[in-house]
């Protein structure tokens, strides 16, 4: 479904991403891991176009795109086949769970308003919150507005969904309802690519591990072997590091 090479990012003098590899089947649930400043929300927005990469090339459904020489309508046709789940939500406070779910439907994609609540109303009873589309987000948990944004993705109808450390804002007791939500869409066969912290997540729920370090991919493969059997010294430290937290 989604393949890049060679995708390389520099701010200034400081080279971010390195020449990363990475192909995601359908079906597929990736969990991006890594140290903080490895790379990872950096790769996850060059490969949604929040950023844009110096060099690379990515095959998506079939079409090949210069990622560091895009159009904006090129990046246009991938937005309609893909979603992203900020971790600090960004939901619209002065509009309503619904609206928030159906203001891209109406405003970017022309939809009648209609048929785009009838689409919201099915992606928030879809998250467990049918009961709150009437809601603010000043009236909702942090949970509760992360399963709005998630919505708000599903109702896009994405062939892929980006989240991008979407748990790391919320208080501990929270975490636990947004993960169900992403597991059930892992089992549903959701394809998606998941910049994480969560080790549990990462080993029960994806199904490829990639781990990320100073710009550069330094073991990928099945969440089985990844924790069962790492092949790289720094994968190990890594995941004795993140038992002790």
């Amino acid at each position: 479904m989604l393949e890049i090479r060679d995708v390389r990012k520099a701010f200034g003098d400081l080279e971010v991403l390195k020449g990363i590899d990475l192909t995601v089947e359908k079906g597929d649930v990736v969990a991006i891991l890594g140290s903080s400043g490895s790379g990872k929300t950096t790769l996850l927005r060059c490969v949604n176009f929040l950023e844009t990469a110096d060099k690379g090339t990515m095959v998506f459904d079939g079409e090949t795109f210069e990622m560091g020489h895009i159009s904006r309508k090129e990046i246009g046709r991938i937005r309609k086949k893909t979603a992203f789940v900020f971790q600090n939500f960004n939901l619209f406070a002065n509009k309503t769970a619904l609206q928030n779910v159906t203001e891209g439907l109406i405003v970017a994609r022309k939809m009648a308003k209609t048929q785009a609540e009838e689409i919201g109303r099915r992606a928030l009873d879809k998250v467990g919150l049918g009961d709150r589309k009437s809601h603010y987000p000043h009236q909702l948990s942090g949970g509760q507005q992360q399963r709005v944004a998630i919505a708000r993705a599903l109702a896009a109808d994405p062939e892929i969904i980006f989240f991008d450390e979407p748990t790391s804002a919320l208080d501990p007791e929270l975490i636990g309802e947004v993960l169900e939500v992403m597991r059930a869409l892992a089992q549903e066969g959701m394809t998606m690519l998941v910049v994480t912290h969560e080790m549990n997540f990462a080993r029960n729920v994806s199904t490829k591990v990639v781990f990320m370090d100073q710009g550069r991919i330094v073991e990928a493969g099945s969440s089985k072997a990844f924790f069962e059997n790492p092949r790289e010294d720094r994968t190990r430290e890594f995941l004795r590091m993140a038992a002790r937290e």
